[in-house]
């Protein structure tokens, strides 16, 4: 609940991660949370769940299909209002959610499909199956969508450093005072003022819509499409983003890809 102990602004990051010994119980119950639907009786005061927690921070969802379905359903609107209504037989209450959504899952029930070391012993249905867990909907706000393969041992426990967290950072914050001098963060901007900063080539648009044809993406991701674009344009210190940035910014939509079969 919300209190002076943890009050909704000061959740940095409110995790879910199941436990894989208790998947099935913890599940559940933290499943009732995320919908914001109290552990009490369906006419009993409404409270707010993890996504109202999470707000202004991080929402972790582990093992992302094994939520029921109407469950991650319910996140849908609040993922693009940034608020969530609840109501109950004598109570009504609106709660704020603006929260960013990190999910992991695995590609197969048993968690092996692609991987070079073992092998996946899930048939074609299971794997259809498994992955149609997630509806198209929810994918659809999604925006990252990146398949983490396992790393060989020589590879773990290599001494090879990459780019520093503070280099990252400066990045970071450069693309984001960039977004602030036009007015708006990225995430904030409306469908016509995006399509204003985005400003396409004429043949970059005819290259992005034939892409989404190909995908079957729909409105609501093309937008999101263009807004990882134009923040990978900003990470690179471009004014609009071009091809390259549309191409990374499509590739990151695996499960998209894989489900249309791209």
């Amino acid at each position: 609940m919300l209190n002076k102990t943890r009050p909704v602004a000061s959740i940095a990051i409110n995790s879910v991660a199941l436990n894989p010994v208790q998947t099935t119980i913890i599940a559940r119950y933290y499943a009732l949370r995320v919908a914001l639907i109290a552990e009490n009786d369906s006419g009993s005061r409404p409270r707010p769940g993890e996504i109202s927690l999470a707000h202004h921070g991080v929402l972790f969802l582990d093992e992302l299909p094994e939520y029921p379905r109407q469950v991650l359903e319910v996140m849908r609107e609040p993922m693009e209002s940034g608020e969530i209504y609840i109501a109950r037989a004598n109570h009504q209450r609106c709660y704020p959610a603006r929260f960013q959504l990190v999910a992991a899952m695995n590609p197969c029930p048993c968690g092996h499909l692609g991987d070079s070391r073992q092998q996946c012993h899930c048939t074609a249905n299971q794997i259809q199956r498994y992955q149609a867990r997630l509806s198209g909907p929810l994918l659809d706000r999604i925006d990252l969508q990146v398949e983490v393969p396992a790393l060989p041992p020589e590879q773990l426990t290599a001494q090879t450093r990459g780019e520093s967290s503070d280099d990252v950072r400066e990045r970071v914050l450069a693309a984001r005072q960039r977004q602030l001098e036009r007015g708006a963060l990225n995430a904030l901007l409306s469908g016509r003022d995006l399509e204003d900063v985005c400003a396409l080539e004429s043949a970059d648009r005819a290259w992005l819509a034939a892409a989404l044809e190909r995908l079957k993406l729909s409105a609501r991701a093309y937008h999101r499409v263009l807004r990882v674009a134009l923040t990978l344009a900003d990470l690179a210190g471009e004014s609009r983003p071009a091809r390259e940035q549309l191409m990374e910014a499509i590739g990151y939509r695996q499960l998209d890809r894989q489900l249309q079969g791209g």
